[in-house]
């Protein structure tokens, strides 16, 4: 056997592991917001902006298809956090965006990250690096599959 078949070399398992392992940190303190890790993220990115953001917006920033989006988001204004509207200019489109009661949610949220940064025991700078480094990762195999 090569030593690229070890499981403890393979990046596939380390980002698997590693994702298990902060769903397992986020799972308790989002429970206690009352919310999801996928609606946890909906509503970071409704609260970026100043105004509505459409169905295939959120879907694209997020990379989930609207067969996951729209159930998450019907939850989410059965909780009152969301609203979801037709859009004015083109009926097609489904805008959303945060109620006075998602807003509030939001900044409940604001010691979020700080919790999982403790959590995961790197400093800040390590943190920053790790992110930019998947970040980059999933830009290039995204925009490989486009090619």
């Amino acid at each position: 056997m090569t030593d690229d078949l070890v499981l403890r070399r393979q990046v596939c398992f380390a980002l698997y592991a590693a994702s298990r392992a902060l769903t397992d940190v986020y799972r308790p303190i989002l429970d206690g917001l009352g919310l999801t890790y996928p609606q946890y993220l909906v509503l970071l990115v409704l609260g970026e902006r100043d105004e509505a953001a459409t169905v295939s917006a959120l879907g694209e920033c997020l990379h989930l298809d609207s067969g996951t989006l729209s159930p998450l988001l019907k939850r989410l204004e059965g909780a009152g956090l969301v609203v979801r509207r037709r859009s004015a200019a083109d009926e097609r489109r489904v805008e959303v965006e945060l109620t006075a009661q998602g807003r509030a949610l939001r900044e409940r949220m604001a010691d979020v990250p700080q919790q999982v940064a403790r959590a995961t025991g790197l400093a800040t700078a390590d943190l920053v690096a790790l992110r930019d480094t998947l970040t980059r990762v999933t830009e290039t195999i995204h925009r490989q599959k486009e090619q």
